[in-house]
């Protein structure tokens, strides 16, 4: 089996890992945005476990705007209602709803710093990747494949709870055309596709001699 992060295999220790290849995305599906709006975006599930009750209280302490991009299945429906909601003011907190591909360019290239306060062990965050695409630093909490994905102080912030409110006033201090080029060397659907290639072969190259392919 192939993970796509070292995160993903820890509830799986007996499988037959093979090799990890982490997600990637065609190099011109988006494009960086040098001159942000300012705001802070959350991009995800309206669920407990993605955070964004969390992002909204980040945001507010921080005294920045929040855009929320979320779709709310219906298992989530109750917990939007009663915990999330309220907290959505249209003014400083609005939930834009559910976005389609082609506007996640201008929503996450607007955006100064994507929020990711997940409390769960994500194997693989594709809104990440898609933010660095866009040269939008992420702050995110130290969970799952986070510590895999994101290059602490280059590409964002990987934080603790009580550290996510600083890392929110050093954003400016990240080069947006690092996050870029840093998104071109790691994540690329073409980096992906080689990296596969690579595993492929070395299985092919670990097969006894006598074994017709």
């Amino acid at each position: 089996m192939i993970s796509v992060s070292d995160a993903q295999r820890v509830p799986l220790p007996q499988a037959r890992w093979t090799g990890t290849v982490y997600h990637g995305i065609p190099e011109d599906l988006f494009v960086p945005n040098l001159a942000p709006e300012g705001y802070l975006a959350f991009l995800g599930r309206i669920a407990p476990e993605k955070g964004p009750e969390t992002a909204i209280q980040l945001a507010r302490a921080a005294g920045l705007p929040l855009k929320i991009a979320a779709k709310v299945d219906k298992a989530d429906r109750e917990y939007f209602k009663e915990r999330v909601e309220p907290l959505i003011d249209g003014d400083q907190i609005q939930h834009v709803g559910e976005i389609d591909e082609r506007q996640k360019q201008a929503f996450l290239g607007n955006a100064a710093a994507l929020l990711f306060p997940i409390c769960w062990p994500e194997p693989f965050g594709l809104v990440v990747v898609e933010a660095m695409a866009c040269g939008t630093p992420v702050i995110a909490f130290r969970a799952g494949s986070v510590p895999e994905i994101i290059d602490d102080e280059l590409t964002g912030f990987i934080v603790d709870a009580d550290e996510a409110i600083a890392a929110v006033g050093r954003i400016r201090n990240l080069d947006r055309q690092n996050v870029r080029k840093r998104f071109e060397q790691r994540f690329t659907a073409r980096r992906m596709a080689e990296d596969y290639v690579r595993v492929y072969e070395g299985l092919f190259a670990s097969l006894p001699s006598t074994v017709a392919i």
